[in-house]
C-alpha cells in the first residue's frame, strides 16, 4: 500500500575535511536512477523506491485517466486504485519490459471496467463542470491575440473539440489521448491497450476521422 511520496534525494555532502582539489569540489551529476532499478529496490522491499516511480509517472498517468472519465475525482481514485495494485503485483513484473506500459495497461484497464460499471454517468453534457479538454493547450493554440471576435471562435472551437472527444469509444478516445496528446509511440500503446499495432493505427485512423467529421463547421 502506497503511504506518502518520497522525499526529494539530498544532493551527497563533501566529506568532512576532504583535501579535494578546487576543480573537484563540486560533485558530479548524478545520472537519474532506471525505472528497472527502482522496480528492483521496490521488489527487494525498498518503499522509498515505488515513492519514486508514483512521483515519476503520476502526472501522465492521471493525464489519460482524466481523458477518459472526465472527471476529477474518479481520475485521482483510479490512479491511486492503479498504483496500489501495481505496488501489490510488483513481483510479477519482468524486468525486460517496460514499466510505465505496465504500468498504464493496468490504470487503463481498471478504468474500462469502471466505465463499463457505470456507464449510465458517462452521458454527459458538454456543460459538465469537469470537462476541460477545452482549455488545453495540446489540442488547440490559446496564444490568439485579443481579437472578440477570433477569441469567441476559438472558444467555441474548443468546445466543440471537448464534445467531439466524448463522442467516441473508450478506446477510441483512449488511442487519442495516448498518441495524439501524451505522445506514445504505435508499439507502446499496443502494449498498453493490449493489442496489434495494426489495431491501434486502425483505431486512431477512425478516431481522427470521426473527430474531423464532427469539426468540419469549425475548421
Amino acid at each position: 500500500m502506497i503511504t506518502t511520496l518520497a522525499a526529494a534525494l539530498p544532493s551527497d555532502k563533501m566529506k568532512a575535511g576532504s583535501m579535494e582539489p578546487t576543480e573537484s569540489t563540486s560533485p558530479p551529476a548524478k545520472a537519474e536512477i532506471t525505472d528497472r532499478e527502482l522496480v528492483e529496490r521496490t521488489q527487494a522491499g525498498d518503499p522509498t523506491a515505488f515513492d519514486e516511480l508514483v512521483r515519476r509517472y503520476q502526472p501522465k498517468l492521471l493525464g489519460m485517466l482524466y481523458n477518459m472519465v472526465n472527471n476529477q475525482t474518479d481520475a485521482w481514485d483510479l490512479a491511486m486504485e492503479t498504483f496500489e495494485k501495481a505496488y501489490k503485483s510488483i513481483h510479477t513484473f519482468r524486468l525486460d519490459a517496460e514499466f510505465f506500459t505496465w504500468l498504464y495497461r493496468i490504470g487503463y484497464n481498471l478504468t474500462i471496467n469502471y466505465i463499463k460499471r457505470n456507464k449510465h454517468r458517462y452521458n454527459l453534457s458538454i456543460d459538465d463542470g469537469d470537462l476541460d479538454l477545452q482549455n488545453r493547450s495540446e489540442f488547440i493554440d490559446v496564444s490568439a491575440s485579443g481579437d472578440a471576435e477570433k477569441q469567441s471562435r476559438l472558444t467555441e472551437l474548443k468546445k466543440k473539440l471537448n464534445e467531439s472527444m466524448m463522442k467516441l469509444s473508450d478506446e477510441h478516445r483512449a488511442v487519442v489521448t495516448l498518441f495524439d496528446i501524451q505522445g506514445h509511440s504505435h508499439a507502446e500503446i499496443s502494449k498498453i491497450m493490449n493489442c496489434k499495432e495494426e489495431t491501434v493505427r486502425s483505431r486512431l485512423f477512425y478516431a481522427h476521422k470521426q473527430l474531423q467529421k464532427y469539426l468540419k463547421n469549425y475548421l
